[in-house]
């Protein structure tokens, strides 16, 4: 009988598998590839997931950083009852969170830990370099950097957010050699700590979360801080109220992501979004959730932190004083501004491209959302390419804003899960 790993709840039915069973290959280690692994195993099918537990949490987000997300919407996914944060947090003799308890980056990555050591068991490390079809077609080969090829059945990308990190052409010049937190220019996904500028002057570039937050850290670790933003007002999410009344319910439902129709709508259906016209699911995942701040943020910002809003940046260059010399436009006209450094926080572009491990006749074959470098998927989350799965972020341009959050774990886990055991079943 196979031992379970503690804290772990079998899935009621379990994949006919035996000796030599190829597994299913995870890539990437976060909340999606936790999750998928989790319902995999559960279910008795091999898996060898790749990547460092929670990795991007513990490298892409500077020290003292929080999660914007409620505890409601940060819940990996695991078959049966006992993987939710409040679980975690009662094992550990720690107070439960609530709404108004915003959560600490280092809390969801210590979760994120003990998430995989009772629902998902060893990981691999090793960095992929490599993801292709095998000479059959009926595989896949995988390479991670030690060397060594491992054969896999199916194959689920979950990177997260890893390598597609945006900077302006116009800003990443500033850096020829690579943007970074040496370079003049960085991104906040580049960081995890911001003391290095202390009683140095930081441009921020963005409007939401990131741009907020880590203008709030650098403040505090005393930097001269100015947050310019293209928007003519910062937008900050309103206080959450334990209860609401029934009127205030009806008018705005809640969801995962915030209250309102439109947000309840995604988050409750994702399968619908997808029967959407392209244009309108690419419109939805732009729009949907314009750049915010948390409600617990703003008073480190307004008033603290000189923010300019209603500016673009329309030329920057590196000075003969080996600064930065910024022009600013908007409605109050054209400014310049002279800084030691420029922190980007202008976002991710989805990009197959940007994946290196997928080989280049792999990325040409994948169906692409029309409109964009994201790829078409099946309701399965199945890429054009059969065996080939991509969840989190890469697959929001198909089932909406969600699948951005540790929220959309359980519906992209369950359905990935399901069909690849649908398929060994229907192979035996």
């Amino acid at each position: 009988m196979t031992q379970s790993l503690p804290g772990r709840h079998p899935a009621p039915e379990r994949a006919p598998t035996g000796r030599g069973e190829l597994p299913v290959v995870v890539v990437g280690a976060g909340p999606y590839g936790l999750s998928v692994a989790a319902h995999l195993r559960a279910a008795g099918v091999p898996v060898h997931i790749f990547g460092e537990v929670m990795g991007s949490w513990r490298h892409a987000m500077a020290t003292g950083m929080f999660l914007k997300s409620t505890p409601a919407a940060t819940d990996l996914s695991a078959p049966g009852p006992g993987a939710r944060l409040a679980d975690f947090r009662r094992l550990q003799g720690e107070p439960e969170l609530t709404e108004l308890t915003p959560i600490p980056c280092d809390v969801f990555v210590r979760y994120g830990q003990w998430f995989q050591k009772q629902y998902v068991g060893d990981v691999d490390p090793a960095r992929v370099v490599s993801v292709d079809r095998d000479g059959t077609g009926a595989g896949w080969t995988v390479r991670p950097a030690d060397g060594r090829v491992v054969a896999a059945r199916a194959v689920v990308v979950a990177t997260g957010l890893n390598g597609l990190a945006h900077i302006p052409d116009q800003l990443s010049r500033l850096a020829p050699e690579g943007a970074g937190p040496r370079a003049l220019v960085s991104h906040t996904s580049h960081h995890t700590d911001l003391s290095c500028y202390a009683g140095q002057r930081v441009a921020v570039i963005g409007g939401g979360q990131s741009a907020l937050e880590s203008a709030a850290l650098l403040h505090e670790a005393g930097a001269e801080v100015r947050v310019l933003v293209r928007e003519n007002r910062v937008r900050w999410g309103t206080t959450p109220a334990l209860s609401r009344p029934w009127p205030a319910r009806l008018a705005r439902p809640a969801s995962p992501l915030g209250t309102g129709y439109v947000l309840a709508a995604v988050c409750k259906a994702p399968h619908a979004v997808r029967q959407l016209p392209a244009s309108a699911r690419l419109l939805l995942f732009r729009r949907a959730l314009g750049p915010s701040g948390g409600w617990w943020l703003r008073d480190r910002v307004e008033g603290v932190v000189p923010v300019q809003t209603a500016s673009r940046v329309t030329h920057a260059e590196v000075t003969p004083q080996a600064t930065v010399g910024l022009r600013l436009t908007g409605s109050h006209g054209t400014s310049d501004l002279t800084v030691d450094h420029v922190l980007a926080a202008t976002g991710y572009r989805l990009d197959l491209d940007a994946l290196p491990f997928l080989s280049p006749a792999l990325r040409r074959a994948l169906v692409c959302v029309p409109g964009s470098r994201a790829p078409e998927l099946a309701g399965t989350l199945e890429s054009s390419v059969p065996g080939l799965y991509f969840t989190g972020s890469l697959a929001a341009p198909v089932f909406g804003p969600m699948m951005r959050f540790v929220a959309g774990t359980e519906f992209a886990a369950t359905r990935v899960a399901g069909d690849i055991l649908r398929r060994i079943r229907a192979a035996r």
